[in-house]
């Protein structure tokens, strides 16, 4: 069998989180979809954005499908949400030996083919393809839960649903070692003096390598990530998700924050999603929670959209940095490469230098953003690659259109 991850025409309603990275690699509930298709025995192929094809191939080793297809295919959405059940689902539609086809909210969630007589790869639209082929084949459409991540604030809506879920897989699947009730630990973890967990809304999972400061506070679900290090008094509740090689500290609720990222001095996260490569400085905030109490409304490319979320904290895109005692207003999206100062009261566009509150809001050359990437990589060891630099080259190029307003430049 065969399968292909494939993004499809919304996968760009998803920036800042996939200005740099392949939808099938958004950490959401403690797993990348990618880490769960690897379980199928098949050979895996990814059908991705053209500036993110060397990346996928040196960091995934997925390639493009090959010209001609043949027998047993398993297409699968990028956006799909990263759920034990998800895959349960997955595993159905292989088992079953009919063509199938899955659709969420109009958009082909999955799709399981078997071509009989080789045909050549499609160009254009994957999800079009696949319902023009069905179409043609009376495949049947099936009812099947697959959700399909369609705005940023889901990844963290989802993560919070699926997170407990996961975790029990996790534990069931992995070689932890249960020091008190709910809490299981990887090897060569450090754990302080004093720790406070409770367990009682879900378990507290700690990946080979962490360091964790004496005094700290767990309220699971919660996963620490390989290698990652909470520094004394940090406080992870509900619903949190820190990726391998991060560095944590103050109190963090219901987010997710992906590799390489430092939240290290006191201040509060909330509801929200850090890419990988962010430096939030001492005392950066955000608010989650409108003084209303009312629902939170995003803003996306100019356009509103309700969340149903009481509870919604920040997007934050790669390698953005905040300055000591920022705060971030509820609902708020960051883009890739900004380095943010003082209040942020908007959306920030990629690539800017941010400081509204004292009149000043500038593009952030791409040079300067190269030689902070080479910078950041070199304290964690990292090498930077020619792909890593084309990478912050072409995120520039991708979001030049959020630093203009009337095709003019953002300058204030």
């Amino acid at each position: 069998m065969n399968i292909l991850l494939f993004e499809d025409e919304l996968v760009t309603q998803l920036y800042p989180i996939t200005t740099g990275r392949p939808a099938f690699a958004i950490s959401c509930g403690g797993y990348r979809l990618i880490d769960l298709i690897r379980r199928f025995e098949a050979t895996t192929y990814a059908d991705v954005r053209p500036h993110l094809t060397e990346l996928t191939q040196l960091d995934f080793a997925l390639t493009f499908p090959p010209e001609m297809w043949e027998g047993r295919w398993l297409f699968v959405n990028a956006r799909l949400v990263p759920s034990v059940g998800a895959m349960a689902i997955l595993k159905e539609l292989v088992e079953d030996q009919r063509n199938v086809l899955v659709r969420w909210n109009n958009h082909t969630a999955a799709a399981s083919i078997t071509f009989l007589t080789p045909i050549q790869r499609p160009r254009g639209s994957m999800s079009e393809f696949l319902v023009r082929q069905c179409a043609e084949d009376h495949v049947e459409v099936l009812d099947r839960r697959l959700v399909l991540i369609e705005y940023p604030h889901e990844v963290v809506k989802y993560h919070m649903e699926i997170l407990g879920e996961n975790l029990a897989d996790r534990i069931a699947r992995g070689n932890y070692r249960q020091l008190s009730d709910g809490l299981f630990v990887g090897d060569n973890v450090v754990l302080g003096d004093y720790l406070s967990v409770d367990s009682s809304a879900g378990p507290v999972v700690i990946e080979s390598g962490a360091r964790v400061g004496p005094f700290c506070h767990f309220q699971g679900p919660v996963l620490v990530g390989q290698n990652a290090k909470l520094i004394e008094q940090a406080s992870l509740k509900d619903n949190v998700a820190l990726g391998h090689t991060t560095k944590v500290g103050g109190e963090v609720e219901a987010s997710i924050v992906e590799p390489y990222s430092n939240k290290q001095h006191h201040g509060f996260l909330g509801h929200s999603y850090l890419g990988s490569w962010v430096n939030l400085g001492a005392g950066t905030c955000n608010s989650d929670l409108k003084n209303t109490y009312g629902l939170v409304v995003m803003e996306y490319n100019g356009k509103r959209v309700p969340t149903g979320m009481q509870f919604m904290g920040c997007i934050i895109g790669d390698y953005t940095k905040t300055a000591v005692n920022t705060g971030i207003f509820t609902g708020k999206v960051i883009g890739v490469c900004c380095m943010v100062y003082g209040f942020v009261t908007t959306n920030v566009p990629s690539f800017t230098n941010y400081a509204r509150l004292f009149g000043q809001m500038t593009e952030l050359p791409v040079e300067v953003a190269i030689a902070g990437q080479q910078r950041m990589f070199l304290r964690r060891n990292v090498i930077q690659r020619p792909c890593d630099i084309q990478l912050i080259r072409d995120m520039y190029e991708l979001t030049q259109g959020e630093r203009r307003l009337a095709n003019a430049p953002l300058v204030l």
